[in-house]
């Protein structure tokens, strides 16, 4: 891969992300689609900070900053990590099936290449939780970037799990089935759990929004 996906302007990532070639795919916009949403939550934390109306919870916009921060890179991160993971599979893919060792070697590569969408995963559920409580001490005027942020979060969170159902599927198919079970109820759990939660956060930012509250 020349360079880095990140590297990238906003333009030209879309059109690699529109071009014939396999990366950037699915994992890599459901990461930049999560930093996004990590990124309003810091928007919202810059703009909140600092002001005398929120003067008591200023220690914890401070903590949730450091922690959009570091979310953000991390998903950043796993743009080129998840691209990174795609190469050895589309190789794996190409050995002859008659090849005795191509389902180690295919089993290895899956192994691999389901890594990154869990973290991202985890990262996504981390920034639902972040926007969760930015939602209740955040600046009121930056509320809509705050139900922006968690639809982002919430969109990159289901993405990436598809990254992943997608692969232990091949798993099943190699005979890693415990394994596959294994990967896919960690993922089911993490989506049972945060996907309601970002829900709410964005039904009680629409509500306010439209006078209901």
């Amino acid at each position: 891969m020349a360079g880095t996906l990140t590297n990238k302007s906003c333009v030209e990532f879309a059109e690699a992300l529109a071009s014939g070639q396999p990366v950037p795919g699915g994992g890599g916009a459901a990461a930049y689609a999560g930093a996004l949403g990590v990124a309003l939550a810091s928007m919202v934390g810059n703009f909140t900070t600092g002001k005398k109306a929120y003067v008591a919870v200023e220690d914890d916009i401070q903590r949730m900053l450091e922690t959009a921060d570091a979310i953000r890179r991390r998903l950043i991160a796993l743009v080129d990590e998840d691209a990174a993971a795609f190469y050895p599979l589309s190789r794996a893919y190409g050995i002859s099936k008659e090849d005795p060792g191509r389902a180690e070697v295919l089993e290895e590569a899956t192994r691999a290449a389901i890594v990154a969408p869990v973290e991202m995963m985890h990262q996504c559920c981390e920034a639902i939780e972040l926007l969760e409580e930015l939602c209740e001490k955040g600046s009121r005027m930056l509320l809509s970037d705050v139900g922006c942020g968690v639809l982002f979060a919430r969109a990159a969170l289901e993405a990436a799990s598809l990254n992943v159902f997608v692969n232990t599927k091949v798993l099943t198919g190699l005979g890693c089935s415990d394994a596959a079970k294994r990967i896919e109820a960690g993922c089911d759990e993490l989506l049972a759990a945060w996907c309601p939660r970002a829900e709410a956060v964005e039904a009680k930012v629409m509500n306010c929004i439209r006078g209901g509250e």
